[in-house]
C-alpha cells in the first residue's frame, strides 16, 4: 500500500516555495500520494499555477486548519515561528521549521506544546552541501589549528525586484540582521566542530544600507583544540562564502560560491556540481528519511536553540 502524507505549509514566500517544490519532487520520486494545504496571512499574492495544482486547500487562520496533519512546514517569517508552533503543534505529528528557529532566545523550549517522540526538525541546508560533506568525511579536525569563516554579500542583491528595505532582513524586530539571518555559518560549525567553549562577538550597523538590523557581526570562538573567526556582513559587493582551515600540512578552503575545495599549498582542487537547490533537495529527502526511521534527527529544536544562542547572543 502506498504511503500517504497530509502536509500543511505555513507561508509561501521564496523559501516556502522552494521547500514546497522540493517536497513534491521527493514525494513523487518515492511514489507517495499526498495532500498539501496552505496557510496564508492574507489573500494578497496569487499562487503561481505550477504550485496551485499541488495545493488542496488554502486557510487564512490557524484555527481553521484541521487536526490531522502528518507534517507542517513552518516557513513564514522568523518572528512568527513561535506563534505558528504554539498554535499548530497539536494539529500535526511532525514539523519542519525553517531557520532560524526563533528571533529571540528567551523562549523555553520545554514549555512548547510539542508531542513526545515526534520529529521537530530545524532547517540546516548547508550541512548537505558537497563542500561541508567533503570536509566532514575527509578532514581531521584534531589537526586543524584554527578556522576562518566568512559570508559576505550585498543585501540589495539578495532578492531581485524586491526593495531590500521592505524585507525582514532589514528589520531587527522581524528577525533580521546578519547575526541570525546568516546562522548557516554557525550551524555548519556546530555540525563540524560541536559547541565552542567560549564566544566573543562584536556586531552593529556600519554601512549606509537603509536598515535597522545589524549589517556586520564578528565572532571569535575558542574550542578545546582550535580557535575560529567568523565574519558575517550584508554589504560585501563581491559575494564571498568560505571556510578556511589552517593545518600543519596545508591551508584548505571550502568555497560555497564555486562549490569546490582548494588546497592552497599542494594546489589540489576538488570541484563539485552543487547548487542551492541541490542541497536543499537533499535536506528534504533527509527529513523524510528521519520520519521513516532511516536517519537520525541531528538538528532538533534543542540543538537549533543552542546554535541560535551562539549566533544571537555570542554566548552559550
Amino acid at each position: 500500500m502506498k504511503k500517504t502524507y497530509k502536509i500543511g505549509f505555513v507561508g509561501l514566500g521564496s523559501i516556502g516555495t522552494r521547500h514546497l517544490k522540493n517536497t513534491v519532487s521527493i514525494l513523487q520520486e518515492r511514489e507517495y500520494s499526498y495532500k498539501i494545504d496552505l496557510m496564508r496571512s492574507s489573500k494578497g499574492k496569487k499562487i503561481a499555477p505550477e504550485l496551485k495544482k499541488h495545493i488542496h486547500s488554502v486557510f487564512f487562520s490557524y484555527e481553521d486548519m484541521p487536526f490531522d496533519y502528518d507534517i507542517i512546514f513552518v516557513t513564514n517569517p522568523t518572528h512568527l515561528h513561535l506563534e505558528a508552533i504554539q498554535k499548530l503543534a497539536s494539529k500535526t505529528n511532525h514539523m519542519f521549521i525553517e531557520k532560524p528557529l526563533f528571533h529571540q532566545t528567551n523562549i523555553s523550549i520545554h514549555e512548547l506544546p510539542l508531542k513526545k517522540d515526534m520529529v521537530y526538525y530545524v532547517a540546516c541546508p548547508l550541512r548537505y552541501s558537497n563542500v561541508i560533506q567533503y570536509l566532514k568525511q575527509n578532514c581531521d579536525f584534531q589537526k586543524v589549528y584554527c578556522a576562518r569563516v566568512i559570508c559576505s554579500s550585498y543585501l540589495p542583491d539578495w532578492r531581485p525586484n524586491v526593495d531590500y528595505r521592505t524585507t525582514y532582513s532589514a528589520h531587527k524586530d522581524q528577525g533580521g540582521g546578519v547575526s541570525i539571518d546568516l546562522i548557516h555559518e554557525w550551524d555548519y560549525l556546530h555540525y563540524l566542530l560541536g559547541r565552542p567553549e567560549q564566544v566573543f562577538n562584536i556586531r552593529g550597523k556600519y554601512s549606509n544600507l537603509e536598515i535597522d538590523s545589524d549589517d556586520l557581526s564578528l565572532y571569535l570562538a575558542k574550542y578545546k583544540n582550535l580557535a575560529v573567526e567568523v565574519h558575517l556582513d550584508y554589504f560585501g559587493r563581491k559575494q564571498i562564502r568560505e571556510i578556511q582551515l589552517f593545518t600543519a600540512e596545508d591551508t584548505i578552503v571550502g568555497d560555497f560560491i564555486k562549490s569546490e575545495i582548494r588546497y592552497l599549498k599542494s594546489g589540489k582542487i576538488v570541484s563539485f556540481k552543487d547548487s542551492r537547490d541541490d542541497f536543499q533537495h537533499k535536506e528534504i529527502a533527509f527529513f523524510f528519511d528521519i520520519l521513516e526511521d532511516k536517519e537520525k534527527n541531528h538538528n532538533d529544536i534543542s540543538v537549533a536553540m543552542d546554535t541560535l544562542k551562539i549566533a544571537k547572543e555570542g554566548t552559550l
